[in-house]
């Protein structure tokens, strides 16, 4: 019962972080656009783990199941995707996250510049987001995943292609999946140099 009682504030911790991270992001999303004329982003998810998630994690890694130990050692409970048109949009985002005064940042990961074995391509984010509650300001960890569409669109089918095999994926599945992953950081690329030169031209003309 006990147990319980203490999931359920944990859950209700958790929902309250994802309230208040949407929110703020929002913000500072809208902020952005105002002032810049422009929106980098295409969509934005948001979750909060499962429980039974969260427990295959803590026996993965030896833990005791226990709403402490989700606490202190699932660290993506609440996890919000940030999905972006472009490249540089998503070191923008990065940016624009930094430097706001809401959200502390706890710790970096750039798998764009130092991509994963597998060929996953994004930027992670781990996060501290204030929760104002009776007893007081607690602040609850969260995962911002920054990525373009086009990263987006093969951790998606990797996620469904890969978790179709119990055990060992077969090596011919991973070499192909890691090619897919190197074409569409190719095509990124290409595609936010054609974003720069139409940048260029509309400048030109409106010089004109």
């Amino acid at each position: 019962m006990e147990e319980d009682k203490e999931l359920e504030g944990l859950i209700l911790k958790y929902t309250a972080a994802l309230k208040t991270l949407e929110t703020q992001i929002s913000i500072l999303l809208q902020d952005y656009e105002h002032k810049n004329n422009y929106n980098p982003v295409e969509h934005i998810k948001s979750r909060i783990k499962s429980y039974d998630s969260a427990t295959k994690k803590l026996i993965s890694r030896g833990y005791e199941l226990t709403t402490k130990n989700i606490e202190e050692h699932v660290h993506d409970m609440v996890g919000l995707r940030i999905v972006c048109s472009f490249l540089s949009d998503v070191y923008e985002i990065v940016k624009i996250i930094e430097d706001s005064n809401q959200i502390t940042i706890r710790d970096k990961k750039d798998y764009i510049s130092n991509p994963k074995d597998t060929g996953y391509y994004s930027y992670h984010l781990l996060v501290y987001v204030p929760v104002y509650l009776i007893d007081g300001v607690t602040l609850v960890e969260a995962e911002i995943q920054i990525r373009t569409v086009a990263m987006d669109f093969w951790a998606s089918l990797d996620h469904k292609i890969t978790y179709k095999f119990k055990g060992e994926i077969p090596e011919e599945i991973k070499e192909g999946m890691h090619k897919c992953a190197e074409d569409i950081h190719a095509l990124d690329q290409k595609m936010l140099k054609l974003n720069n030169e139409m940048q260029i031209i509309k400048d030109d003309q409106e010089i004109i």
